[in-house]
């Protein structure tokens, strides 16, 4: 499956008969068995239908960071986002594709 960003904003938990997806690097997970976490008011709920990669790697929750937009990250916080990329391998599957 491949969806645009807008597509993928369909898919942030505020439909409950709709999983829970985020993007990293493109990929997208379906992170719907961490609905506490990612659903309507959960502490990561920033990330639900959203392409996180930016936010991740800066550890952060701003809006303005919640992108693919690697420019300018630094290699510390290139690590800090593989190692989210492989927890999220680890935990979640892969559904899909974010179009380019």
């Amino acid at each position: 499956m491949e969806l645009t960003a807008q597509q993928l904003r369909g898919f942030d938990g505020s439909d409950a008969s709709k999983p829970i997806y985020v993007a990293i690097r493109g990929a997208i997970y379906d992170v719907s068995s961490g609905k506490g976490f990612y659903g309507p008011g959960g502490p990561y709920a920033v990330f639900a239908g959203r392409e996180a990669s930016r936010a991740l790697g800066k550890m952060s929750k701003s809006e303005d960071d919640v992108c693919g937009d690697l420019d300018g990250l630094s290699d510390k916080e290139l690590g800090v986002l593989a190692d989210w990329e492989n927890k999220f391998q680890a935990k979640y599957p892969v559904v899909g594709r974010l179009a380019s």
